[in-house]
């Protein structure tokens, strides 16, 4: 049931972005008095943010978005000035609710900038994205404009493999999926989404296996459902927005939409383990919210060693090391009083 429920879905609630071009998009938000607001949480993006703010400003000018944020991790590479030379409104990301303390990542960013945005919808985007377009922004927020009972929206693509490769330690490239090097030339990308998101999903959260891309970064949602939602820090974001939403909202709340091609930066094999450790996580701190995970204790009582899974009779059945603690979360940023 599960299964056809989810193919049901994928196949009523996936669109293309071409359904939903800049001038549509800014008659129907008008119609219904929708303020949008685009934001890129960004780090050493120096090479492309400028396109990108560019794009979105036309997008602006032409009555489609509100405002356009770039929350700026302290990049190096001088990402913020590029930034506001084009015309964005650029925040540091240590300077928006510093009472939380130092920011733990892209999900912590992004909760943080919840505070400076002021649109209905808000509109998150790669700040790597290379030939950036403006349909990036215009097919995410296509369904909530103009599809009814739509609340949350999420990306998805294709990304070669072979572009914009980061060098391992090394100098190797990244190895195909199944450890198959000479297959890099034919390979995508989206290694952690298709080998750790998918198939955890599928198993665990059924009804959310016709989600494409889990871990794509593009989203956009309702201010007010972001605004109930606790927040991941870190790589965790993604798959942990997404059960708390289709937990809130239901399937039919939920849409995806055909970006067609996304180029952007991709790590070595090994840079990916951290990230898949953390998606794992923040399933199994959901799960045991759910009651359905137990038994899972710390073997190293915080120290990093490892954690452990015991039987029902509390016999040791498997052991694990480097095991991370389980990611931070911010709370809903509904229940906290802003200074």
């Amino acid at each position: 049931m599960s299964s056809t429920t989810a193919a049901r879905w994928a196949e009523t609630r996936s669109f293309h972005h071409s359904l939903y071009p800049a001038a549509r998009i800014a008659t129907e938000r008008a119609e219904r008095g929708l303020s949008v607001s685009v934001c890129l949480p960004a780090r050493e993006c120096a090479k492309t943010i400028g396109q990108i703010v560019a794009a979105l400003l036309e997008l602006r000018e032409g009555e489609a978005i509100d405002e356009v944020v770039v929350v700026d991790a302290a990049s190096a590479d001088g990402t913020a000035a590029v930034a506001a030379r084009a015309g964005a409104l650029v925040w540091q990301e240590a300077e928006l609710m510093p009472s939380f303390g130092p920011v733990l990542g892209k999900g912590d960013a992004m909760w943080r900038a919840l505070s400076v945005l002021g649109g209905d919808l808000v509109c998150f985007l790669d700040a790597d994205t290379e030939a950036f377009t403006a349909h990036f922004a215009t097919g995410l927020l296509g369904p909530l404009v103009c599809e009814p009972g739509v609340s949350f929206v999420k990306g998805f693509y294709r990304r070669p493999l072979t572009h914009g490769v980061v060098a391992d330690a090394n100098g190797g490239v990244p190895e195909a999926d199944g450890g198959d090097s000479a297959g890099v030339a034919d390979a995508e990308g989206g290694r952690v989404n298709h080998l750790m998101a998918r198939p955890a999903l599928a198993l665990f959260y059924p009804h959310l296996a016709g989600v494409r891309q889990p871990l794509a970064g593009e989203v956009a949602a309702r201010r007010a459902l972001l605004e109930r939602l606790p927040f991941t820090t870190g790589y965790g974001v993604e798959i942990g927005m997404l059960i708390d939403v289709w937990n809130e909202v239901g399937l039919d709340g939920i849409a995806q939409v055909d970006l067609e091609e996304h180029r952007n930066r991709h790590q070595s094999l090994s840079a990916l383990t951290p990230m898949a450790l953390t998606v794992l996580a923040t399933i199994a701190t959901r799960l045991q919210r759910e009651g359905r995970l137990t038994g899972v204790e710390r073997a190293d009582s915080g120290r990093g060693e490892g954690t452990e899974v015991r039987s029902p009779a509390g016999r040791r059945v498997h052991a694990s090391v480097e095991s991370p603690p389980p990611p931070v979360e911010r709370p809903a940023l509904a229940s906290v009083v802003l200074a």
